[in-house]
């Protein structure tokens, strides 16, 4: 199990989370909350995880497939409920854009194979309750299959 270390470091809500190989990340709450917003919310670290570990997987998968992947953006908007405590993510929507010598069927196929079932965070977030949607576009044209 990957041992994670939380540790108050700006003000009051600001924390920084450390892993075992010395790699952080800033955690804050926005300035309106009584934070210093120096840094991602918690739960937006949700959505830079589903992003993250979708990305290692498409990447992958197009390797394997021999596509020239020149480079890979996930776009991700969410949504969460409202007026409920804890507050889940209900609906996410994620834009994969790729560019490079890369097959748009190939493409598509490889997010479908990332969010339907190969990352974790995406089950995770689906069992939780939320709705996700995505959509690939490659040099800058949308595909549809």
């Amino acid at each position: 199990m990957p041992t994670m270390q939380v540790t108050r470091t700006d003000g009051d809500y600001g924390f920084t989370a450390t892993d075992a190989n010395n790699h952080t990340l800033r955690m804050d709450i926005p300035v309106d909350k009584g934070g210093s917003g120096n840094g991602f919310r918690p739960m937006q670290v949700l959505l830079a995880g589903l992003g993250g570990c979708s990305a290692v997987d498409v990447v992958s998968i197009l390797k394997k497939q021999r596509q020239d992947l020149q480079n890979l953006s996930i776009s991700i908007d969410g949504e969460r409920e409202a007026g409920k405590e804890p507050s889940l993510w209900q609906h996410a929507v994620l834009v994969f854009e790729l560019t490079g010598a890369v097959d748009e069927v190939k493409a598509y196929r490889a997010v479908e194979l990332s969010i339907d079932k190969y990352c974790s965070v995406a089950e995770t977030l689906r069992l939780a309750g939320a709705k996700l949607e995505w959509k690939v576009v490659v040099n800058g044209n949308t595909v549809t299959v």
